[in-house]
């Protein structure tokens, strides 16, 4: 919807071909985490080390050629530092897209690409690319998707009653809740009321909308603001965060002065690393959860015979040439060179299963993903949805696992004994730091 609204946009206000009308969303096409170049026209992944992964470069909807892609970033295919995404995910000329609201954002900027392309039309990128972004950014500023999922909640909101189930749980632990969410008042009622109930607000003891994240978190200009059972603004000056009543805009520096939560006592989950998790992390020691959907069907693909199979012989194979590439006689060589040649094989294999395209969102053939990366710096735990937490009492704790370096044996028993961890949240939920 958000898609169809956004060409709509270009066609109506940019005055863009009607053409357009003829591509339909492709759901399956983009992964969160990609990268676009803005100059090029180009949609990739990129890895933790800022290197493109080959064979996931696209100009419109077609792959870009390994050699051409080289050619186009000076014989290699590694980004510059100062090129790729800065601390939000937006750097000069490159942009991460990070969010789930980005998919279609992605998706129609390869169509644009590919429409322009394959009719031979001639186009600047960088107009091209923010046409779009003000296009997507209209469906969002004129509310239309508010709109739509206060008439339709039952299509749009998922996991509502284990949201609740969470929710009551912690309550009835002793946990304190709080709710800081962009979204305006009218919106966060009709849905947490369709969710839990007309009484939601008094699960938590704070409740702040519109609240200017990432700002929120990092600028102690706007004041906190109540608001009436109606949802009009109060002027009174506010000297204590009551439970039941609802708060707008605020800053942190305030919020920590009325409540008194500081540190590693509070855990925050949000499902934007950079506007979320990344200034409470790094700024105020606040630990994080990112919610991350993606990991489900991931975590359901790794545990998947053909792919353990797969990746077993893949590891065997990269293996085998690491120690036998010191052969030299010609025998050896084709057997290194078939080898090279099936070891590429099942590289493509095993991408292709995520996603044909981009392949996982949280690695390239061996390395992390640049996303992967960030979810790591960013988050202390991550999962596929807040509901994981229902299968462990409050008071548990999750001990850091320890990864070998490159340099020491991996002896740890996390590794001997992979093959009997088959929780239902060990599948979702992944502990990083």
């Amino acid at each position: 919807m958000i898609y169809n609204t956004a060409v709509d946009i270009l066609l109506e206000q940019f005055k863009y071909p009607k053409g357009l009308k003829e591509y339909e969303y492709r759901p399956g096409f983009a992964i969160r985490g990609l990268h676009y170049d803005i100059l090029k026209g180009l949609l990739m992944k990129i890895d933790a080390f800022h290197y493109i992964q080959m064979g996931t470069v696209y100009r419109g909807l077609e792959a870009v050629p390994d050699e051409e892609v080289m050619a186009m970033y000076h014989g290699t295919h590694h980004v510059p530092l100062h090129q790729v995404s800065g601390f939000y995910g937006k750097g000069p000329t490159v942009k991460q897209y990070m969010d789930v609201f980005s998919l279609p954002e992605m998706t129609l900027l390869a169509v644009a690409n590919d429409y322009f392309l394959k009719n031979d039309i001639e186009f600047d990128p960088v107009h091209l690319y923010k046409d779009i972004t003000d296009a997507v950014s209209l469906v969002h500023i004129k509310g239309f998707m508010y709109k739509w999922i206060i008439e339709n909640p039952k299509e749009h909101i998922l996991r509502g009653e284990e949201t609740f189930a969470v929710l009551k749980h912690l309550v009835n632990h002793g946990k304190k809740l709080f709710l800081i969410t962009n979204s305006p008042f009218s919106f966060v009622d009709k849905g947490m009321s369709y969710m839990i109930g007309e009484d939601w607000r008094y699960l938590f003891d704070v409740v702040i909308v519109q609240a200017d994240k990432p700002h929120f978190f990092n600028e102690a200009i706007k004041p906190f603001r109540q608001l009436d059972e109606n949802g009009d603004l109060q002027w009174d000056k506010i000297s204590k965060l009551q439970k039941g009543q609802i708060y707008k805009q605020g800053n942190l520096v305030d919020f920590l002065r009325l409540t008194g939560w500081r540190g590693s006592k509070v855990l925050y989950f949000g499902d934007h690393l950079y506007s979320d998790l990344a200034d409470l992390m790094l700024r105020h020691g606040w630990r994080t959860g990112a919610i991350v959907p993606e990991l489900k069907a991931e975590t359901e693909i790794v545990n998947t015979e053909q792919y353990t199979q797969a990746l077993t012989w893949l590891q065997a194979l990269t293996g085998l040439l690491e120690r036998m590439q010191t052969h030299r006689d010609p025998e050896a060589q084709d057997v290194l060179r078939d080898w090279m040649s099936e070891r590429h094989e099942l590289r493509a294999f095993t991408k292709n299963l995520f996603n044909p395209q981009f392949g996982s969102i949280f690695r390239t053939c061996h390395n992390p993903t640049y996303f992967s990366r960030r979810l790591c710096r960013f988050s202390d735990v991550y999962m596929s949805s807040i509901s994981c937490l229902l299968n462990y009492d409050p008071s548990f704790t999750f001990y850091p696992r320890r990864t070998p370096l490159q340099h020491e044996a991996p002896l740890w028993m996390d590794q001997l004994c992979t093959g009997c961890m088959k929780t239902p949240f060990l599948e979702e939920m992944a502990h990083i730091r």
